[in-house]
């Protein structure tokens, strides 16, 4: 709040909104290692509080290591859709082109992450990935998009649904050694 004075010595409170700017690339194999620092930040931020340290380490070694996210950002039908703000790193969404066999439909992607980072939380990165995904799905013609949820995310859930995503089936979650449930939801475009 920035207050100012007129000449008469009234004061007036003035707010202030900042606006900024947010780009979105196409991820290459160069940006393989910042994709995995945001992934383990974000998750290890999510999920550290819900879950054993061994089944985090366990997790965070085998999913998010650079050599995986390397296989993964190169390998055919995935697209990684990079999120910055002011030149910063805020956040990123990884689709992967394929169906799941509980949809009715061939013509599918799978947002298998959308993940923003701690400090862009509330300040709508996740709704800018989030249009940004589906803009992609209709540019290749998809007719439903589709995600796994921890069914205790609330917040991602509570997100989801204002898009529009309903739930469709539910599966296995293997974090470490424990197995926990998703919701899978699906929103048609």
């Amino acid at each position: 709040m920035i207050f100012a004075t007129d000449c008469t010595k009234k004061v007036y409170s003035v707010s202030i909104f900042f606006t900024y700017m947010v780009e979105i690339k196409i991820a290459t194999l160069s940006d393989a290692e910042l994709i995995a620092d945001i992934s383990r930040e974000t998750f290890y931020a999510t999920f550290a509080a819900h879950n054993s340290k061994a089944d985090m380490d366990k997790f965070l070694s085998e999913q998010f290591c650079k050599e995986q996210l390397i296989a993964e950002v190169g390998a055919a039908g995935n697209i990684f859709l990079l999120a910055y703000t002011d030149g910063l790193p805020a956040g990123y969404v990884f689709l992967k082109d394929g169906t799941h066999l509980a949809l009715q439909t061939t013509q599918a992607i799978e947002i298998s992450r959308l993940y923003s980072r701690t400090s862009f939380i509330g300040k709508g990165i996740g709704k800018i990935l989030m249009e940004a995904s589906i803009a992609r799905a209709k540019k290749m013609a998809k007719d439903c998009i589709w995600l796994g949820v921890w069914e205790n995310n609330h917040r991602a859930i509570d997100f989801y649904l204002k898009f529009g995503f309903e739930k469709f089936s539910e599966h296995d979650f293997t974090l470490g050694d424990d197995i926990q449930r998703d919701w899978l939801m699906k929103l048609m475009v």
